[in-house]
């Protein structure tokens, strides 16, 4: 089954590491990418920019609107995001409670829905 797994920083937090410690979390995380790509369970992943490089984006009565921004007061927001390959939910939290991010804000594990073409 196929799993995403959400970054969430802490706006909180931001800053709030050394430079050594920044580079430290990335290179975790390449190693972390590495030991998933090798065991076949990882399908994607990437780091997101920051709120305020954010659009967006809507469409009413056939108008599309954009909003830059960050265009909500959060807490917490989307950071980066793996899609994995796991066998079951236990399984995917194992992997998911590994994300080196995990130690300095939050990861939201969520099921993939596979959708289908109607008839």
């Amino acid at each position: 089954m196929r799993y995403i797994c959400l970054i969430y920083n802490s706006t909180d937090t931001d800053g709030t590491l050394t430079p050594d410690e920044t580079n430290e979390l990335i290179k975790a995380h390449f190693a972390f990418d590495e030991e998933l790509l090798r065991d076949g369970i990882m399908i994607h992943s990437d780091a997101l920019e920051t709120p305020d490089k954010a659009t967006v984006l809507r469409v009413r009565n056939n108008t599309l609107s954009a909003t830059d921004g960050p265009y909500v007061e959060t807490k917490e927001y989307l950071a980066g995001f793996y899609v994995i390959e796991a066998p079951d939910v236990a399984t995917a939290r194992e992997i998911a409670g590994r994300i080196p991010s995990a130690r300095f804000g939050a990861v939201e594990l969520r099921p993939v829905r596979i959708l289908t073409q109607p008839d």
